[in-house]
């Protein structure tokens, strides 16, 4: 049995990206109030996974995260990119005309606003989570409340679902890294021939430093998916990369880490994987 350690309560999006990335795998989950409870708790046992959302489609970058896993020992195993469809779900035998209010994240509700348009006397409400306020009304038997969550999180308390894919747009999707000790990451990997990185590093404040990077990349036929800049704390105006990279040889990949070491400073490999589809 694995143990995945996650942000959230059980049936959140972290968990529906765990199940799908380990499918078929028996897991116990470590549900955690914030990204750095999660950070931590996977430092306390280095047999523990996590699984870490990083951007999304629609929000972008989760930036705090970049900085969490830098200072951890954990290395990236994988990712998955999971398809964000919310349901509105409700108590069994609830009809959406009966509903008089509707409880998600405030980020669940801006990702339905159109939807919650055609409800204009429906008052929603905020909370901590979206699986959380499918929990509370199946616990509390909250009756005329529905929840805006995943599909697992209506299954898992017993909810009618009464909407599918009330989301806004259709095409959102989340990032998720899956994460695990130095250690138990090489065994993982051993014997994988991996086609993406994520790097980070900090350059000279100096001109085209960046660009002498971004051309040895370009030379040894490395892809840039991602780029994210975040500022140094304590020197102002001086910023560290974020990268993620892709490509389809490895030595040459190897070779062009190389080259750009001796232009970087604190170059640090955060993860070497294969790179996930886009469902």
């Amino acid at each position: 049995m694995k143990k995945v350690a996650i942000q959230g309560f059980a049936g959140s999006y972290h968990e529906v990206a765990s199940r799908a990335y380990f499918k078929g795998e028996e897991l116990e989950f470590v549900f955690c109030k914030t990204f750095k409870d999660v950070f931590a708790a996977t430092k306390s046992d280095p047999q523990m996974f996590a699984a870490v959302a990083i951007e999304n489609t629609i929000a972008g970058s989760l930036l705090p995260n970049y900085d969490l896993l830098k200072e951890s020992n954990l290395s990236i195993i994988g990712e998955y990119k999971l398809h964000i469809s919310h349901c509105l779900c409700a108590l069994p035998g609830t009809t959406l005309e009966e509903l008089t209010e509707i409880n998600s994240h405030p980020i669940a509700l801006m990702q339905c606003h159109d939807f919650l348009d055609t409800l204009p006397n429906v008052k929603v409400v905020e909370k901590a989570d979206t699986a959380l306020s499918a929990e509370i009304i199946a616990r509390d038997k909250l009756v005329c409340v529905g929840a805006i969550c995943s599909r697992l999180a209506a299954d898992l308390f017993g909810l009618e679902v009464l909407k599918m894919g009330v989301e806004t747009n259709k095409r959102n999707f989340t990032r998720f890294l899956m994460l695990a000790d130095q250690w138990v990451a090489d065994e993982i990997t051993k014997g994988q021939t991996p086609n993406k990185s994520s790097l980070v590093f900090t350059l000279p404040h100096s001109e085209g430093s960046l660009s002498q990077v971004l051309s040895i990349l370009s030379f040894y036929g490395i892809n840039l998916t991602k780029i994210q800049s975040l500022p140094i704390i304590g020197r102002e105006w001086e910023y560290q990369f974020y990268i993620d990279l892709t490509y389809n040889d490895y030595t040459r990949y190897r070779q062009a880490m190389d080259a750009c070491r001796p232009l970087t400073k604190d170059l640090k490999v955060l993860g070497e994987y294969c790179e996930a589809e886009t469902p």
